[in-house]
């Protein structure tokens, strides 16, 4: 629409809008698929490939639209929200849908209001992409509604030569009366209302008002706030103090540039966070919005929780800085590492055979197959585990209908990276009692921990037997942060309980944890007494348990 008001026009136009679709195509069982564009210039294109193939051309092309909108500006201050021209239908619920079948019917839409903003909407399916022009309010209405720009205010020019309309008062419009001649109402759901026209002539959203001048008449507009927003809200752009407003905006800047970071930084998460729940805090004091504080709650726990993550990464106590521990990346977290222990202590119990071949194989197939009962192992991870004796062990666990083959045991020992062997351990399968709790990636962490004690190149190199090996494990498992053996009340391990995990009598150990030493996997090591007493190398603490 465009309104002449004295010298001037303005113009006001719908919001754009495309739309991205992923739908069948051709016979349901071929799998094809075809993406089309709202856009007339924008050919179907179609993928017998399947959905995969059909879901990265589909982002591609939205990001294509994505880049030419923002080479041509970007999104126009000057449009009307697309949501509204649509009935708000991008975010009012249908009370009628799946009643009557009929069309929208109940409330109206919520109000319109705020800056015009540019979105991107993804549907949780991955088959609708929606980019829209449309304002700030419905954009935040909008669930799974990304807001990537922000439009500046339109340019309003005075009438030219800045003289009044003939017969209009000078104070009209500044008292309250009709406004200005040659000045347009702007909504931020509908066009320009002309100069003139009665209230009434409007619908209900009220107008969003001008810039405010400077004192004289010539003085330049004030410039707009920075407009922002955090955690699915908009930061008012009234709201006071200003510094409140501004490190709301900031925070929000924020958090969106640490999702975009390739690596995590949990330290500086958590101090994101703990600036979060300072600032929700002022905020609900402010506003007296109770969710507010709701959110600053959060946030506290959230600082907390991170800071934990934090000191399970790098070894540290829990209350983050001032540990004497050294800072180390570990392998696993704290409740990794507690399910790592419960594995050992179910290999010890449920072994069906004590010689320490057997236990070291039994350890490293339960954790490939924990979670379903099954899993893949070549010929080199067996012979890897377990070297001359891998035959003889593989056939012991067959006979004793702890492990079954698909094929014989030679063609487990001939298999390859790139043909894997499915081994099943009856023990495990789902129609069981399940001995973990652990998810699948608690699973693989633990798996990739053990092989990596077991594997060890230093101790490959002093030809670690079995039983060696085992100890390697047990003592890496039961560490304190600081690389020491067993809890700080306990005084080191037991080595009875050492000594039967590792199928040894307590006498023995000794012998073997000189060859951890001459591997550097121990700086020192005690065997006096009952208790087995060391230090963990350097090298070892990224895989300490942390007790």
């Amino acid at each position: 629409m465009v309104v002449e008001a004295g010298t001037r026009q303005e113009e006001h136009v719908v919001g754009r809008v495309w739309t991205v679709r992923l739908d069948p195509y051709g016979r349901p069982s071929a799998g094809a698929v075809r993406v089309s564009c709202s856009r007339p210039a924008c050919a179907d294109q179609c993928f017998p490939g399947g959905t995969a193939d059909g879901r990265k051309a589909a982002v591609g092309h939205v990001n294509a639209h994505l880049a030419r909108i923002r080479a041509g500006g970007g999104p126009r201050g000057e449009a009307r929200c697309a949501c509204r021209a649509a009935d708000c239908a991008w975010h009012t619920p249908d009370p009628a849908a799946g009643r009557s079948g009929g069309t929208r019917s109940g409330p109206g839409p919520t109000r319109c209001g705020g800056p015009v903003v540019l979105t991107v909407y993804a549907d949780r399916a991955g088959r609708l992409w929606r980019i829209a022009e449309m304002c700030a309010r419905c954009a935040a209405a909008t669930p799974d509604c990304r807001v990537l720009d922000t439009a500046p205010p339109p340019a309003r020019t005075a009438p030219a030569g800045g003289e009044q309309a003939a017969g209009q008062p000078a104070e009209q419009g500044r008292a309250g009366g009709t406004p200005r001649e040659g000045v347009a109402a702007v909504f931020s759901d509908q066009g320009p209302v002309p100069a003139g026209a009665s209230p009434s002539a409007a619908s209900s959203p009220a107008p969003v008002p001008r810039a405010r001048r400077g004192a004289s008449s010539g003085g330049a507009p004030r410039r707009a706030k920075r407009w922002g927003k955090i955690a699915q809200r908009i930061v008012p752009p009234d709201l006071e103090p200003d510094v409140l407003r501004l490190e709301l905006v900031e925070l929000g800047d924020a958090f969106r540039a640490y999702q975009q970071r390739t690596e995590p930084d949990l330290a500086l998460l958590a101090e994101l966070h703990e600036r979060k729940a300072r600032a929700f805090a002022l905020w609900a004091d402010v506003s007296g919005d109770d969710s507010l504080r709701h959110e600053a709650q959060r946030a506290e726990a959230a600082v907390q929780a991170t800071l934990e993550m934090h000191a399970n990464r790098c070894g540290l106590p829990v209350d983050g800085a001032g540990g004497d521990g050294p800072a180390v990346e570990r392998l696993l977290t704290r409740p990794q590492a507690e399910h790592a222990r419960t594995v050992l202590d179910y290999v010890a119990a449920h072994a069906p055979h004590p010689g320490a071949e057997v236990r070291l194989a039994v350890l490293m197939l339960i954790l490939r197959a924990a979670k379903a009962g099954t899993g893949n192992v070549t010929g080199q991870d067996i012979t890897g585990w377990l070297g001359d004796d891998a035959e003889r062990v593989v056939r012991q666990l067959v006979e004793a209908d702890w492990l079954r083959l698909p094929g014989t045991v030679a063609e487990l020992l001939a298999s390859r990276p790139e043909d894997p062997t499915a081994v099943t351990v009856p023990a495990l399968l789902p129609d069981r009692p399940r001995p973990f709790d652990f998810g699948k990636t608690t699973r693989a962490r633990i798996s990739g921990w053990a092989q990596k004690v077991v594997g060890d190149r230093k101790l490959r190199k002093k030809k670690a037997t079995a039983v060696t090996r085992l100890l390697a494990l047990y003592t890496v498992a039961h560490t304190r942060p600081d690389g020491r053996l067993g809890r700080a009340e306990d005084d080191g391990l037991a080595l009875d309980q050492v000594a039967a995990f590792c199928s040894l009598p307590p006498d023995r150990i000794g012998e073997h944890t000189e060859r951890l030493l001459a591997a550097d996997w121990l700086t020192e090591a005690d065997t006096t007494g009952d208790r087995l007493r060391g230090q963990l190398a350097e090298r070892a603490l990224p895989l300490s348990g942390m007790l």
